[in-house]
């Protein structure tokens, strides 16, 4: 019997010879040599920064004027200093005013110029404040009103100190209306 007609005979045995012979070829063709490379970087690690600030008078008046004059000027100054590890852009804002007299304000009598007098370490001498940045001028009841908003104050870098004068001078047009009256403020500082 010839061997083709032993294959057609048994198609069993002769499939399975077929598929082993391919299997063998196909590892064959499979097995050849391959380069590789590899490299990592472990332990990536990422961390935020802080946004923080120093107030030289936290929770307190920057001043108090009492017994004002028409004409009479009163002075503060606060150190405000970037304590974190970013910089960040700063603004003052304000509270409204509160008037004794709701009929003669007074804070509509009271002249209001804030200066930044600059930056300074804390081992620097306070730098004063002839020719300071004028960041607002007007009426302490304008203060913050459309029109009248407190400028920006800049970006600070971390470590950055400055210093702000508030002049509050007492208009001389006041007449005896003004007399005893009071009125108080407040200042937020922010960062972003």
């Amino acid at each position: 019997m010839s061997r083709l007609a032993l294959l057609v005979k048994r198609p069993r045995r002769t499939l399975g010879a077929l598929a082993t012979v391919l299997a063998a070829a196909g590892l064959t063709v499979a097995s050849g040599a391959n380069f590789n490379a590899s490299s990592a970087n472990p332990a990536n690690t990422f961390s935020t920064g802080t946004l923080s600030m120093d107030n030289s008078a936290p929770n307190a008046a920057i001043f108090t004027a009492s017994n004002l004059r028409p004409g009479q000027t009163s002075v503060g100054v606060v150190d405000i200093k970037n304590t974190g590890s970013l910089s960040g852009d700063f603004t003052l804002t304000s509270s409204t005013p509160v008037d004794s007299d709701t009929g003669n304000k007074l804070s509509a009598k009271l002249n209001v110029v804030v200066k930044d007098c600059g930056t300074f370490a804390a081992d620097d001498t306070a730098p004063s404040c002839t020719g300071g940045a004028v960041k607002y001028t007007g009426t302490l009841a304008q203060m913050g009103t459309t029109g009248h908003e407190i400028s920006a104050l800049g970006n600070y870098a971390a470590g950055d100190k400055h210093r702000y004068q508030f002049a509050v001078t007492f208009d001389s047009s006041a007449d005896n209306a003004y007399q005893g009256d009071n009125t108080s403020v407040g200042f937020t500082w922010n960062a972003a």
